[in-house]
């Protein structure tokens, strides 16, 4: 009998469930001969404003530029500092660094995985301009919490919400209690095109004027031009997602319903800690990230589910301040510790998740993860 494989990701199956939608949108594109800042990539930008109930959408040509161009506009850089944590992807400090500013890391919430807000305060300085809060995994961070420090301290907020597309809070939206999101598009993604891709979305008109000019090498008049960049979200990557964004939250209650099932399946595993999700939450689950109960089973666990067909991966094995790009021009600096960081990354693993897994290969996946657990008694 032939072993099970169970994939990461369902790209090619997602594309082929929605062809004709997609296929459609590609071809009014390639027939206007408009491929980039058309007409399609304005009917984005209105439809992915409008799904989150704000004003603006700016598209650009990736997740970091969205999270570099917006504290550019928010007029952060050189001597300013921004606030955030280290186990996420490496970008998210990266854009800071980018910008010209410090990156300071505090600690992380040992259950969400998420920035934990009782760390941040002792982390502010009067160089701080910006708190920077991770979706991890995608569930939302505690925005209330956050938006509360920010409005005592006079501080910018920004949602890295490169994870967590369609998430809600306990009470909160994304992008209610900020000045701007910045998401991704890069395939893997929730809401992902065929390549890369991102956006920011805001309620500020002076931020969505900025960012619009920094995208466009300084332009919003042709042949005019100020300070700015080459990063656009090009049309057929706008036409790509504005077909699947009709099918996000239908999406996000599959990752859910997969959720739920590992959860329940691996409930009884003695060396496994499970997602755990915040009261009042609506989690995503762009990543479904269990961990080790010590450092030293994650990689042997790994190397076991890899052989046995299931194709897990690791999201972030090494955290930012660990990594060798690690710090640039000595822009960061660690406050208080980061001990449930550094636990995440060295046990974390991330199953298989994505909307168009079957009942049997979740099954497989648990199964696989139990006899693991049996035998590690």
């Amino acid at each position: 009998m032939s072993q099970m494989t169970v994939p990461f990701y369902g790209h090619v199956r997602q594309y082929h469930n929605i062809k004709a939608e997609i296929d459609k949108n590609l071809q009014e594109v390639l027939e206007s001969g408009q491929y980039v800042m058309g007409p399609m990539l304005k009917r984005f930008e209105k439809e992915f404003a409008d799904f989150h109930g704000m004003k603006h959408c700016i598209g650009v040509g990736n997740g970091t530029d969205a999270l570099w161009l917006t504290f550019m506009a928010l007029g952060i850089g050189p001597g300013d500092e921004c606030i955030t944590t280290v186990n996420t992807f490496f970008a998210t400090a990266e854009a800071i660094w980018i910008a010209g500013a410090t990156a300071v890391f505090v600690d992380s919430d040992p259950r969400t995985n998420n920035i934990d807000p009782s760390k941040i305060e002792a982390a502010i300085t009067g160089k701080t301009k910006c708190l920077v809060s991770v979706h991890l995994y995608g569930q939302c961070a505690d925005m209330k919490a956050i938006r509360q420090i920010a409005d005592k301290h006079n501080l910018f907020v920004v949602e890295d919400n490169a994870q967590a597309i369609c998430a809600r809070g306990n009470g909160f939206e994304i992008g209610e209690l900020s000045d701007a999101v910045c998401t991704s598009f890069i395939i893997q993604k929730n809401l992902g095109t065929f390549g890369d891709g991102g956006a920011v979305v805001t309620n500020n008109a002076e931020i969505d004027r900025k960012v619009r000019k920094f995208r466009n090498h300084g332009s919003d008049k042709r042949s005019v031009h100020s300070y700015g960049f080459n990063s656009r979200l090009d049309d057929l990557h706008a036409g790509v997602l504005s077909a699947k964004l009709k099918h996000i939250k239908e999406w996000s209650d599959l990752r859910r319903k997969w959720a739920a099932r590992y959860s329940a399946g691996l409930a009884g595993a003695k060396n496994l800690t499970l997602p755990y999700e915040a009261p009042g939450n609506y989690h995503v689950y762009h990543l479904y990230v269990i961990e080790t109960s010590r450092a030293e089973q994650r990689d042997p666990l790994l190397d076991y589910l890899n052989n046995n067909g299931i194709d897990a991966k690791c999201h972030y094995p090494i955290a930012i301040h660990q990594q060798e790009g690690y710090p640039w021009g000595k822009q960061a600096r660690i406050v208080g510790g980061v001990p449930n960081s550094e636990r995440n990354a060295a046990c974390c693993i991330s199953l298989p998740m994505f909307p168009e897994l079957t009942e049997q290969e979740v099954d497989c996946t648990i199964d696989k993860l139990l006899d693991w657990d049996k035998a590690q008694s």
